[in-house]
């Protein structure tokens, strides 16, 4: 005749802040995946409303002024969109060229 245990031994632990921040900290490092750094984006302006984008060393596309309005296209020759200041036609192209070429990543200098 055998008997069957159910009952199991629990130990209850109780730990200190510094001791869960530790823990987070490494499990942040195991389980976060590593992310690449995103490459530097050089602008040329090779005409008067004209902006160019060199994205670590590949073409990545204009941004181009007509009239009020900025219009960018993207390394593919894509139209990316139609923007009210440089800066946010800059910035959109810039996260465009993150999503769709992630695998240039910035190199040492």
């Amino acid at each position: 005749m055998s008997l069957i245990d159910d009952h199991h031994a629990t130990t209850e632990v109780t730990l200190d802040t510094e001791t869960i921040e530790v823990i987070a900290a490494i499990e942040a490092e195991v389980i976060a995946p590593v992310q690449p750094a995103r490459a530097t984006i050089l602008w040329t302006r090779p005409d008067t409303g004209l902006w160019a984008a060199n994205y670590g060393g590949y073409y990545g596309g204009t941004v181009d002024k007509q009239g009020s309005h900025y219009f960018v296209s993207d390394t593919f020759g894509q139209y990316v969109g139609d923007f009210r200041s440089l800066e946010d036609a800059q910035a959109k192209l810039a996260e465009r060229l993150h999503l769709v070429l992630p695998d240039v990543i910035r190199t040492a200098s």
